[in-house]
């Protein structure tokens, strides 16, 4: 299928009740054509991958087109300079999530860019540092101690971001790390009961999002990173 004939496989696929979840997020609504993620993704299987008709997809404007599109991305060929530009048309955190866990996590190099927008004023460049740490220390098992401390230092640095899509990636990465291991948990434990403690409003808010979760954390076994008390009550 061709770029058009994509569209119009979208729209049929589209209902009104995901085009006004999408109105929602902020999206223009020219620019909604109310597909699920689910849907778009069964799609993306019936495709070949190929950066061309990506990039064509993404040109649409279209929401769901960019959900599309993030899957069609070839990451073997994708570069980090590929990225800022598309990073420059993201106008919503599922966006910016979707971009981040299936396209950007998987170029290598990818922490250069969490390295360069942690301290970025746009917030969703901001929002996909700390959703790109928040993906990283789940998914990368041997991640050297240093780089860890760097990530609880970026976390702790910018807790004061008031932002409400930055600030609740601020606390999803802090939950991440603090789910690593128990070495970890108490790390990311201190730095939750400093933040509410010592903290601003914004601070206190990330603290406490984040001690629900982190004080609730048991070793499972077969699992090497903790899990939630109420996730192992669930399985009995």
């Amino acid at each position: 299928m061709n770029t058009q004939e994509i569209i119009k496989e979208l729209q049929m696929m589209a209902t009104e009740k995901y085009k006004a979840n999408v109105v929602k997020m902020g999206i223009p609504e020219e620019n909604s054509i109310g597909v699920s993620t689910g849907d778009i993704r069964k799609l993306a299987k019936r495709l070949t991958k190929s950066d061309e008709l990506a990039m064509t997809l993404w040109n649409t404007g279209y929401h769901e087109a960019k959900l599309l599109a993030v899957l069609l991305f070839d990451k073997k060929t994708m570069t980090l300079d590929q990225i800022n530009p598309l990073m420059k048309d993201v106008s919503s955190w599922d966006l910016c999530d979707h971009l981040c866990k299936n396209l950007i996590i998987k170029i290598k190099g990818y922490e250069e860019l969490i390295d360069q927008w942690v301290d970025s004023n746009e917030t969703y460049k901001k929002r996909a540092a700390f959703t790109l740490i928040a993906s990283a220390v789940i998914h990368e098992k041997e991640m050297k101690e240093e780089v860890l401390l760097r990530y609880l230092e970026y976390i702790k640095e910018n807790s004061d971001d008031e932002r409400e899509h930055v600030k609740k990636a601020v606390s999803w990465a802090l939950r991440e790390i603090g789910k690593r291991d128990f070495n970890y948990n108490e790390k990311a434990l201190l730095l939750s009961h400093e933040l509410v403690d010592h903290g601003n409003k914004t601070q206190v808010w990330i603290g406490k999002d984040a001690l629900k979760e982190l004080e609730n954390l048991v070793k499972a076994e077969g699992r090497k990173r903790l899990i939630s008390t109420h996730t192992q009550m669930g399985k009995k």
